[in-house]
């Protein structure tokens, strides 16, 4: 029987401003840009009882709380703080999946600690995080994976739900779809049109009439809610591609406007690819265009390094397809090659 956690930080970003800033504890508080089309990163709690969401814009957020504080985020921070997470999670066990800075998945299977109980571990592993770092983290733990991820957002902020094995039938008879990853809005939306709400409804109709009516995810579906899908944590991960991007305060109507933004995109693209050592493993130069009418455009070139001139060409290629609608966002990327004979290891800061 496997033995999964999922830690879980709470509200990561702003719980380090409000660590290093105790004036921020008790009021409304956002991670984000400085203008208004800036998106936000994270919110405390405070905030969210507004309705303050992560990837919401600073305007529509300062619709919903007019006294809400936002400050700009502080990377080199939030990185240190997240190896100093990384560090604990590795008193405990190799096996460790991390998903961002402050999230992961820990198989605890062999450990020895705590007696081998991974409730223990995981009251442990939060008791630790907070000693390194002053901040919170919650946990979930169950013997299957997805479940312990749902269960790490039951009894947030800091603190943990268990999962026991002889309770995993009737958790996901009555898990709600909508919980499980990799259901979205408009997949439960189809979901329930056919009268799917729960696990127990996935169930009662049969992997056979999943697959039937709902595809290849129904099959996927029915094995998580009957509790066949296990899942495994994957230590290992090669990287595909690499992208920055910017939202603009002032739309861009011009393509000269658009050409003007390509020298700073670069000079950011071009840091992040010396940081992860990956300029001599480009295979591909894209392009993203939003405009203003939210319709997002790409192009792309194969190409093995970095070439301004095809930059320009592909930025004036996306440009021509908007018919001369303003343009909100830039983006520009790269494909990396992958190279078999390498594991590349998912740093927790990725």
């Amino acid at each position: 029987m496997k033995k999964f956690i999922h830690i879980d930080m709470d509200c990561f970003y702003a719980a380090v401003e409000m660590r290093d800033n105790p004036k921020l504890a008790c009021v409304p508080l956002a991670i984000g840009g400085n203008s208004r089309r800036g998106v936000l990163s994270t919110a405390n709690y405070i905030a969210r009882e507004y309705g303050v969401r992560s990837a919401m814009s600073n305007y529509h957020a300062k619709q919903l709380c007019p006294d809400l504080v936002i400050v700009p985020g502080r990377m080199a921070v939030y990185k240190e703080a997240s190896n100093q997470i990384r560090e604990v999670f590795s008193r405990y066990t190799d096996l460790i999946e991390p998903l961002s800075l402050d999230e992961a998945y820990l198989d605890v299977t062999d450990s020895t600690a705590c007696k081998g109980s991974a409730t223990l571990i995981a009251q442990q592993i939060r008791a630790d995080i907070y000693n390194a770092t002053g901040l919170t983290a919650s946990a979930g733990i169950a013997p299957i994976k997805f479940i312990a991820k749902i269960a790490s957002d039951e009894n947030k902020p800091n603190g943990q739900f268990v999962v026991l094995p002889d309770e995993v039938d009737d958790f996901l008879a009555q898990l709600p779809l909508g919980k499980i990853p990799g259901v979205g809005k408009v997949t439960l939306e189809k979901l329930n049109l056919k009268g799917l709400y729960t696990g127990k409804d996935v169930r009662e109709k049969g992997v056979n009439w999943m697959q039937q009516h709902v595809g290849n995810f129904g099959v996927s579906l029915y094995q998580k809610c009957a509790g066949e899908y296990v899942g495994k944590v994957s230590t290992d991960r090669i990287r595909k591609s690499l992208s920055v991007e910017h939202t603009y305060e002032y739309n861009k109507t011009s393509l000269q406007e658009c050409l003007d933004e390509l020298p700073r995109l670069l000079e950011e693209l071009v840091l992040r690819l010396n940081k992860q050592q990956l300029q001599n493993r480009i295979n591909k130069l894209s392009v993203k265009v939003k405009f203003a009418n939210f319709v997002v455009t790409s192009a792309d070139q194969v190409y093995h390094e970095l070439n301004t001139e095809i930059f320009v060409q592909l930025l004036t290629k996306a440009y021509q397809r908007g018919l001369q609608q303003p343009v909100r966002l830039l983006g520009i990327g790269v494909g990396i090659k992958n190279e078999p004979e390498q594991n590349f290891q998912l740093s927790i800061l990725d």
